[in-house]
């Protein structure tokens, strides 16, 4: 008898993925969609959202593109407006959208500080918030924010991203806390280092490349691919008991020192 993979099925769901564009919110959506889950692609980039848009749908996928910024609330009011007037309801909120900006800690400038936060942790609460009134007032949603193993581990030149990261390890369990009892399920990924276009310079870099490697117990970086099989767990019914965890895909990376 094989086994019943109906809980994993995403037929019928909407979802929409910030950051969505490119690398690993793409992936995710790509694997979303590919569980049957009707995509609303998201990005800055009008032009970059729709040829991912026009990619996925070219595959066979029913997906939309929606260029917004996600540190903007009036931007992102109207963008979920329109997503549940004109598409239909968000069942699936994956908050991925983030930047990164690097620097000595002591001489970090404080409008980066402030762009890292305000990407990562402030998006992350605004279109959450925009979401969850309506998810809450059917009884069910999925929100799925994106962390990273910087929110367990530091990296010189990366304490603003860590900082950021760990801030939605904990609002993700707030959130859970808060929003569980309305039938919402709220979970996070932390992936490791995985290949994407944002990571050619550090793959590029050979001795980088080789402390990655022999620092992951599985001694290789991640595959886009892989990530997107955990997007579509939490997506799922598959999760319907997991709620406020934090899920990391880092080939076991913060398992060991």
């Amino acid at each position: 008898m094989g086994a019943d993979l109906s809980a994993f099925d995403l037929t019928g769901r909407r979802a929409l993925v910030t950051g969505s564009s490119r690398g690993l919110g793409l992936a995710m959506a790509t694997a979303l969609a590919q569980a049957g889950a009707e995509i609303v692609l998201n990005g800055r980039n009008a032009e970059a959202v729709g040829a991912a848009a026009a990619d996925l749908a070219d595959a066979g996928h029913r997906v939309s593109g929606l260029a917004f910024d996600v540190s903007s609330a009036d931007g992102i009011a109207e963008a979920i407006t329109h997503c549940e007037e004109k598409l239909g309801p968000l069942d699936i909120l994956v908050n991925n959208a983030g930047i990164q900006i690097r620097g000595p800690l002591e001489s970090y400038r404080e409008d980066d500080f402030d762009a890292m936060i305000g990407v990562h942790v402030k998006s992350t609460f605004l279109v959450s918030k925009a979401v969850t009134p309506r998810m809450l007032a059917r009884g069910k949603g999925k929100i799925i924010n994106i962390c990273s193993i910087l929110t367990e581990v530091a990296r010189p030149t990366a304490a603003v991203y860590g900082a950021a990261k760990a801030a939605i390890a904990n609002l993700t369990r707030g959130m859970a806390a808060d929003w569980a009892p309305g039938g919402l399920n709220v979970n996070a990924i932390a992936p490791g280092y995985f290949r994407t276009d944002l990571n050619t310079a550090l793959i590029a870099d050979a001795k980088f490349n080789s402390w990655v490697e022999q620092r992951t117990p599985m001694r290789r970086w991640g595959e886009v691919e892989e990530l997107g099989p955990a997007a579509v767990f939490l997506a799922s019914d598959a999760s319907s008991f997991v709620n406020g965890h934090i899920l990391y895909v880092d080939g076991g990376f913060t398992a060991v020192v």
